[in-house]
């Protein structure tokens, strides 16, 4: 479990990272993280500035409960708060996964995009690791 948890807090603290990027006029990677309508041409969303730094520090936030119930923080003990919040981030990355049957997740109907191919390999792939990891340290 000790590896699981490292690997998804480096990731989340990558993903974070990148967000911030994104956030302050980054473009590297945005032609293939954002889902588009049927033509493949107009993407679903246009995230704003303060939107993308909230999921960033969300993001930060769910690494930070994986330190903090795996026993990584000394000042910080595993407790009902962070259970609470391991499930919750278990059950947002399993939705995440799952997706809205449209634009993103396994279940996506539009499939033909550079973003779906990359959800399809990638992001949903990495939602659903990342719920496992959240389940397990409820154990």
């Amino acid at each position: 479990m000790y590896i699981l948890s490292i690997v998804a807090v480096v990731l989340l603290c990558i993903i974070s990272i990148i967000h911030v990027y994104w956030a302050f006029g980054g473009r590297w990677g945005t032609g293939a993280v954002l889902p588009v309508k049927e033509g493949g041409q107009q993407a679903v969303f246009v995230p704003r500035k303060w939107g993308t730094l909230c999921v960033a520090v969300l993001v930060l936030l769910a690494s930070i409960i994986i330190l903090i119930q795996e026993g990584f923080m000394d000042h910080f003990q595993p407790s009902s708060f962070s259970k609470v919040g391991s499930i919750v981030c278990a059950v947002v990355f399993f939705v995440r996964a799952i997706g809205d049957f449209k634009y993103v997740g396994f279940f996506k109907s539009i499939k033909h995009s550079q973003f779906a191919k990359n959800d399809s390999t990638l992001y949903s792939p990495l939602c659903l690791f990342l719920s496992f990891v959240y389940l397990m340290l409820l154990f």
